[in-house]
């Protein structure tokens, strides 16, 4: 595998090993949106992601890593990112989960994250929703050959910030690879005094905006894990892994 700056640049092969990792990680969203509904636990989601892992075959790629405790994060409402399942968080109607996921196939990381809502939610939250989404998309479109990694960045800063909404500074997107987190860094506002990074192919990112409906402040509770905002207003997420063609991006991440 060669390298770039210290990234890794993949080849044909290795992104379609990582195309189907993320293809997995894909379904299994699929599956987690046709669950939720109001009055189910985060827990349930969690028991469909390890069972689908074990139907197909290969590993949840969170579980254990730096000790997290769970196959998917679960982040409800304020939650940002890093929420754990549990059987005491009973979904309802009007709420919103972002579910984080992510697999290991044949040595490759899939990696893939959405916000969704819980039966029917307010229009200024399915705003959030869709300007979140969007963000990310406008991001994707920047991952292209010879443009700046702050290409991508800015171009989800300036959308989501475009709404008067807050972008998370503390946590950001990154290489993927044979490891779940691998260079470079990938934040969704541009770092002020920093060189970009050139794109290159061969490249793969998970590029992943975590936005929120006021301030971008964050908190961390006490299980030392979930991320909050600090406001305590809505926040949603939304992530694709994509690798960096001569041909353009491509988004690894689809079912």
């Amino acid at each position: 595998m060669k390298k770039y700056r210290g990234i890794y640049l993949k080849n044909d092969k290795e992104i379609g090993l990582m195309r189907e990792a993320n293809r997995l990680v894909s379904t299994i969203l699929d599956m987690l949106g046709d669950a939720i509904k109001p009055d189910i636990t985060t827990m349930n989601l969690e028991d469909i992601a390890c069972n689908a892992c074990e139907d197909f075959g290969v590993k949840p790629a969170f579980k254990g890593y730096h000790g997290f405790p769970y196959a998917l994060c679960c982040s409800v409402n304020e939650e940002i990112v890093h929420g754990f399942p549990s059987e005491k968080r009973i979904l309802k109607e009007g709420d919103i989960v972002s579910i984080d996921m992510g697999v290991i196939y044949q040595g490759f990381y899939g990696d893939s994250a959405r916000t969704y809502p819980v039966g029917a939610i307010a229009e200024s939250t399915s705003r959030l929703l869709d300007v979140t989404r969007e963000s990310l998309m406008r991001g994707i479109k920047q991952a292209l050959p010879g443009n700046s990694l702050y290409d991508i960045s800015r171009a989800v800063q300036e959308y989501a910030e475009g709404f008067g909404y807050g972008v998370v500074r503390r946590f950001v997107g990154h290489g993927i690879g044979r490891n779940l987190h691998e260079k470079p860094e990938v934040p969704n506002f541009v770092p002020s005094g920093l060189p970009g990074v050139q794109l290159r192919t061969g490249m793969v990112l998970a590029i992943e905006p975590m936005v929120t409906e006021g301030s971008h402040d964050i908190e961390i509770l006490d299980d030392k894990w979930t991320a909050v905002t600090k406001d305590r207003k809505l926040s949603a997420h939304f992530e694709h892994t994509v690798a960096i063609t001569s041909e353009g991006p491509i988004i690894l991440s689809l079912s």
